[in-house]
């Protein structure tokens, strides 16, 4: 049993908690130390997400399996778009399963999720970016219909990554 909720200001410590374990459980052992907790400090700080939780066209959504905080997603329309990469498009930017939830058909139901959010927002679009060495979810995201399109720069602490931008019509 799943239900999908969205994040209020008051989950704030329980978003930084899962994004901190998330992020660091995809990317800690294939990025140095010192990046990975200078981007953590950042990105995660609960100033940072009070922040991004006020933007008005950004949304994020807790993912509970048995009253067990499973996941999360972001999502952003029109300016709050890290890119403005394609028209009339939702952005996922960040989809992040726990652990112990992969591999369980639950990225495809936070997939389903934003779609079905795009679609009540009128977008034809929904995309995406995903880090060039991240195989399986770029594998991921092509199964589920996704296409790259193009790439950018995503910063690490101090080093220059790059995402490719992957894109599904709706």
């Amino acid at each position: 049993m799943f239900e999908i909720r969205i994040v209020t200001e008051n989950d704030v410590e329980q978003l930084q908690a899962i994004s901190v374990e998330t992020f660091s459980d995809t990317f800690g052992a294939q990025n140095q130390p010192d990046d990975l907790a200078e981007y953590l400090a950042n990105a995660y700080s609960q100033q940072q997400l009070r922040l991004e939780l006020a933007q008005v066209d950004s949304w994020f959504y807790f993912l509970w399996v048995d009253a067990e905080l499973a996941g999360y997603l972001k999502l952003n329309i029109n300016q709050a778009q890290s890119e403005q990469a394609t028209k009339n498009s939702l952005e996922i930017e960040r989809i992040y399963l726990r652990k112990a939830y992969q591999k369980r058909g639950l990225g495809k139901v936070l997939l389903e999720y934003a779609q079905q959010e795009a679609k009540n927002q009128s977008k034809s679009v929904i995309w995406l970016g995903v880090w060039e060495h991240n195989d399986n979810a770029r594998a991921f995201y092509q199964k589920m219909g996704f296409v790259a399109f193009d790439q950018h720069e995503f910063v690490l602490g101090q080093d220059v990554q790059r995402d490719i931008l992957m894109q599904r019509q709706l």
